[in-house]
């Protein structure tokens, strides 16, 4: 019975993190499906990066929009910058770890797109230099973060919007940005393409 209680008080830590989440972060979340879905509509890309779970999350995102969510409809411009092990690997190399998004962000990145970044504690160096290169080339940064939003919420401006998770533990922070990304997806197919398909519980 003991087992089932922690499975019990993980369950209720998510919703409760998802939740609070809502109640503060919920008109964030629109008005960063709408820069998302804008740029897509001007024929910009979206850039993903993240380090361990959130690198998941990024290609989870990307291969969403690339491929689809859940409506019929084309294919969206998103790179995960997370895949390609031959660029991570001789950036890291050559360079250093810390510039294995930046470096590609440089290389992919133009003006007018946009990058989505991804940390759970808002310090990791190698997306924080990612942020700063997309904001050299005028690039739109949304960033999920959680806790205080670490070092990535002082990187905050004009062109760029925080998401963060109202929660501290890794796992539950976690939790709530696969859900946000989700609704990223699903409001930005509402927004370019207008399905009319409900959520399902």
């Amino acid at each position: 019975m003991e087992l089932l209680t922690r499975v019990e008080q993980h369950f209720t830590a998510s919703l409760e993190a998802k939740q609070r989440t809502l109640e503060i972060m919920g008109p964030r979340i629109v008005q960063a499906a709408e820069w998302l879905a804008e740029g897509l509509r001007q024929g910009h890309k979206i850039l993903v990066c993240g380090n361990g779970g959130s690198a998941a999350d990024a290609q989870h995102f990307a291969a969403e929009l690339v491929n689809r969510f859940e409506m019929e409809r084309p294919g969206l411009a998103a790179i995960a910058l997370t895949t390609d092990s031959s660029a991570l690997t001789s950036i890291a190399n050559d360079y250093a770890f810390e510039q294995v998004f930046a470096r590609q962000v440089r290389a992919l990145g133009r003006p007018g797109d946009l990058l989505l970044a991804i940390s759970t504690s808002g310090h990791s160096p190698n997306v924080l230099a990612a942020m700063s290169a997309a904001r050299e080339l005028g690039m739109i940064t949304v960033m999920l973060t959680g806790r205080d939003g670490g070092y990535m919420a002082h990187q905050l401006g004009e062109n760029a919007l925080e998401i963060r998770i109202s929660a501290t533990a890794t796992a539950r922070i976690q939790e709530v940005h696969i859900l946000v990304i989700h609704c990223l997806c699903d409001l930005v197919d509402q927004i370019l393409f207008g399905g009319k398909r409900e959520v399902c519980a």
